[in-house]
């Protein structure tokens, strides 16, 4: 029967397409069909043929008997390498030589390293400088070696399918991020574009209102004022977290007494507070503070507005400002009412998430707490949320 040589220094082969099963005696990997190539280094001739013999069934043998030769097959031929197997002491250049310089060119591949010494500085500097996978000494068990190359091949293959699958997942985030920047710029277009009618639409109800209208006309008309003004809250608060998350809105933090904040705030929600016979009850220690005004005062009318929103009537608020040993300071703000389930508190910020147990569809959009977490973020800061034993509680530290 004619024998098959397989190639030597110089020579290529080619590597059918596919795949198929590889396995010896450990875990099963798909290995790409065909024969991966292995290089085998030696000056002892005869030990190269015994490798080539040994591996020439499973894999592409190719010899050398040099760090030098070795070295200039590398550079002449760019086909993948999956594994090299050298021995430690040849002239002129050792193993650990030979594979330390392979690192640049072929980092992938991988390597085993052949003594019969057992020099444990060789072992050192091999793993140290020539990043072997293994360390096997002469005169080797052909199964030991047989197993050990296959699980290296395995070990390249697989290493080879994680670069192409972070290569494909790189591809998918740059996709994503695109996507979600498209998706800002779109909101924040489309929401500047609704600016332009609902200011025509308001401005008309208002010259409207001032003429003879009779009882139905009026009812009609604070209908569309009331929808018009629901309307143009919810586009503000697009507008706000989408230039919030863009980093398109520009804060500045200056110092400021606190009640150029608390004050307009309270007069703001005195109907709202009437309506349910509540109170805030207040307690600060704290006059001045340094932060944004605009997120500080944006964050505490909305969380006001929810303690009144889902509080119970007759029942206080209370208003927290605290000094943290940290020198942060801490606004805390609790209502008395029900209490938010574990469910809704992991989706509360998401924007646009409504959950009807919790919130009325006519008097809230879903945008309040996102708002405030998109606002907070811009001074290192969030929103918490737990409950108490008769209601809710709200913190953030600034």
């Amino acid at each position: 029967m004619k024998k098959t040589r397989l190639p030597s220094i110089g020579q290529k082969s080619q590597v059918p397409q596919g795949f198929h099963l590889q396995a010896s005696n450990s875990k099963f990997y798909n290995i790409p069909m065909g024969k991966h190539r292995i290089l085998c280094i030696d000056d002892e001739v005869d030990n190269v043929d015994a490798l080539e013999r040994l591996f020439r069934k499973k894999y592409t043998v190719i010899k050398a008997t040099s760090g030098q030769e070795a070295l200039k097959w590398l550079k002449t031929n760019q086909e993948p390498l999956a594994l090299i197997i050298t021995d430690q002491r040849m002239p002129e250049m050792t193993g650990v030589e030979l594979l330390e310089r392979t690192l640049t060119s072929h980092p992938e591949t991988v390597r085993i390293l052949l003594t019969g010494y057992t020099d444990l500085e060789s072992v050192i500097a091999a793993v140290n400088q020539g990043q072997i996978y293994r360390y096997l000494t002469k005169p080797w068990d052909p199964i030991d070696l047989g197993l050990t190359v296959d699980r290296a091949v395995e070990r390249y293959v697989i290493s080879q399918e994680l670069k192409q699958k972070n290569k494909e997942l790189a591809k998918a985030l740059e996709e994503l991020q695109t996507l979600d920047q498209a998706k800002s710029h779109f909101m924040i277009l489309i929401n500047h574009e609704l600016k332009t009618p609902l200011t025509s639409i308001l401005n008309f109800g208002a010259l409207l209102s001032e003429t003879s209208l009779d009882t139905d006309q009026e009812k009609y008309l604070l209908r569309i004022q009331q929808s018009t003004a629901r309307l143009k809250a919810l586009v503000d608060d697009v507008l706000l977290i989408m230039k919030a998350e863009t980093q398109q809105l520009i804060i500045e933090k200056n110092s400021f007494n606190l009640k150029k904040i608390i004050d307009p705030i309270f007069m703001q929600l005195q109907g709202a507070l009437e309506n349910k016979a509540q109170t805030i009850a207040v307690s600060s220690a704290i006059e001045q503070v340094t932060t944004s005004d605009l997120v500080l005062g944006q964050v505490l009318i909305r969380l006001l507005q929810n303690a009144n929103r889902f509080g119970t009537a007759k029942q206080a608020i209370t208003f927290d400002v605290l000094k943290l040993p940290s020198q942060k300071i801490r606004f805390q703000i609790t209502n008395q009412g029900p209490s938010i389930s574990e469910r809704v508190t992991e989706k509360i910020f998401k924007p646009f998430y409504l959950d009807e147990n919790i919130m009325n569809h006519t008097t809230g959009t879903g945008l309040g707490l996102t708002v405030c977490q998109s606002l907070l973020k811009l001074v290192e800061s969030g929103i918490n949320i737990k409950n108490t034993a008769d209601g809710v509680s709200v913190f953030f530290d600034i």
